[in-house]
């Protein structure tokens, strides 16, 4: 492996730009240019309730949260992406909400390639799965590619993917038996919408 990237992206609907929790996206500093806060160790924008408001009347649809069974079909596409594209998944966090890939690839290509391929192909199976959800995307625009460029950069994102909290579905890969841990494995999950 060359390159090792953390992919992240969320279901549609549920972080919406605006939101108090912190968002990624585009945003005005005052000098009336768009700038993505998304550098690592920054704060993410925050609280800006106007813009929630309007994301919020602009969905198509609900909030999109995934199921245990749609998290499990989700995974086996994924591995599938990985070995068709000769990809090295090396964890793999499935959340209601959110979707997180620690993957190792040869050469460097474009990490949003990486990233359209997991959800391009994600989307196709969930919809063949469970239908297409009334918004008519599983997921939001873009997402997170974070270069680890460190074997230290790569034990940390694992752990980080491995730890997650509420997850559907975590794998990680490596050693004799790999972690993999079903949300209804998880006694104490709340529930989600």
């Amino acid at each position: 492996m060359d390159r090792v990237w953390l992919l992240t992206w969320t279901t549609y609907g549920t972080w919406l730009p605006g939101e108090d929790r912190g968002f990624v996206s585009n945003v005005d500093l005052g000098d009336g240019k768009g700038r993505r806060l998304n550098e690592v160790g920054s704060n993410p924008a925050a609280k800006i309730r106007g813009l929630q408001i309007l994301s919020k009347n602009k969905m198509k649809g609900p909030p999109v949260y995934l199921t245990v069974d749609q998290a499990e079909v989700l995974f086996a596409q994924f591995r599938e992406t990985a070995v068709f594209r000769n990809w090295s998944l090396l964890a793999v966090a499935i959340m209601a909400n959110h979707v997180h890939l620690l993957v190792g690839v040869s050469g460097d290509p474009d990490p949003h390639r990486l990233l359209r391929d997991f959800k391009s192909y994600g989307s196709r199976c969930l919809t063949q799965f469970a239908g297409r959800p009334a918004s008519g995307t599983w997921w939001t625009e873009g997402g997170s590619t974070r270069k680890k460029g460190s074997d230290e950069a790569i034990i940390n994102a694992t752990e980080y993917v491995s730890n997650e909290v509420y997850p559907l579905l975590i794998w990680r890969a490596g050693g004799v038996s790999p972690l993999f841990l079903l949300w209804s494995d998880c006694p104490t999950a709340p529930g989600f919408p």
